[in-house]
């Protein structure tokens, strides 16, 4: 695609082609050809097959796992199209690794989502697209131009069509969830909120103690919101407590399914009636089961990298929020 003496080249790493095929698609571009392999020692090499010189280079890779893998060869993407003289690179990464480690809890810990955020920039990184950030705030750990898309329109959009608005109430799975389910609220027409407040255990991983519903979800159809399930802990125990507190219905959705270890074995086992993700993530075959729903961010995420490319405004899909 050229727009006047521009150039835009998309760029995949490894982690998750399907998903960079899908955007080509939306933007009736190619992918560049790219030769990627690791040495023996695990060390990644990247090549591009064709020139980039003078390009708007948009390099896709979402954070799977393993994840310090994928992070590491988009950075040597970067670098490697800096050093062959790209226009401007722009970082696509639908999922953003380490954005949980965004402050410091305790002492002695690292704020890893800064880190993240200075090695793509000294890698040559000009700007970043990127999906429901675990927070905000971490577009300002960026020094440049951050796009921040939502997949709130995508998701709210599936139940629109598959519930009865009038029985729905959202329901925020923590504190730090509130926000956005006063966005879902807003979006669904103004449907009831609740808040289920939980306890974590400071000592351990994934793991919360205490779980009370605040807000009324009696005889309702609860839809919990989060960014993302890792090892859908929290999010089954929010359901059982909803449950507990009279609900009828439990649907989850989440932006990112990164579904570690028990994950997948837990939502299957759960009360939960469906839970809808998208595809910012691999989800593979052998973690794909019957209440799950898969929806493609590609179109949104190409829509993004249209706006970046042709000088317009990304913040104009989302009404203004950013």
């Amino acid at each position: 695609m050229t727009s006047g003496q521009k150039k835009l080249m998309l760029f995949t790493g490894r982690a998750h082609p399907e998903l960079a095929k899908e955007v080509a698609a939306n933007l009736d571009v190619e992918l560049t050809p790219t030769s990627a392999y690791d040495f023996a020692n695990g060390e990644t090499f990247v090549r591009f097959l064709e020139s980039v010189r003078g390009s708007d280079a948009f390099v896709v890779q979402s954070h799977t796992a393993p994840i310090n893998q994928w992070i590491m060869e988009q950075l040597i993407m970067v670098d490697a199209l800096k050093r062959a003289s790209a226009k401007r690179i722009t970082v696509v990464a639908p999922f953003f690794g380490y954005a949980r480690q965004d402050k410091k809890h305790r002492g002695r810990e690292p704020i890893s989502a800064r880190l993240m955020a200075d090695l793509f920039k000294t890698a040559g990184a000009d700007r970043l697209i990127t999906v429901d950030l675990h927070t905000a705030q971490i577009q300002g750990f960026f020094d440049g131009p951050v796009d921040h898309l939502f997949a709130l329109d995508l998701l709210a959009d599936h139940f629109e069509d598959k519930l009865d608005l009038s029985q729905v109430t959202v329901v925020a799975p923590d504190a730090g969830r509130v926000r956005v389910t006063e966005r879902w609220s807003d979006r669904l027409g103004g449907v009831p909120m609740a808040i289920i407040h939980k306890k974590r255990d400071p000592d351990v991983a994934n793991e919360v103690k205490v779980f009370d519903v605040v807000g009324n979800v009696e005889g309702r159809t609860c839809v919990v919101v989060d960014d993302m399930i890792d090892t859908a802990g929290t999010i089954v125990k929010a359901a059982d407590a909803l449950f507990e507190n009279g609900a009828t219905k439990v649907v989850v959705a989440a932006t990112h399914g990164v579904l570690s270890g028990p994950a997948v074995d837990r939502l299957k086992n759960s009360k939960i009636s469906e839970v809808v993700l998208t595809n910012t993530l691999p989800i593979p075959e052998d973690k794909q089961f019957d209440k799950l729903t898969v929806l493609s961010i590609a179109p949104l995420v190409a829509r993004a990298i249209h706006e970046v490319f042709s000088d317009g405004s990304v913040t104009s899909l989302f009404g203004g929020h950013s």
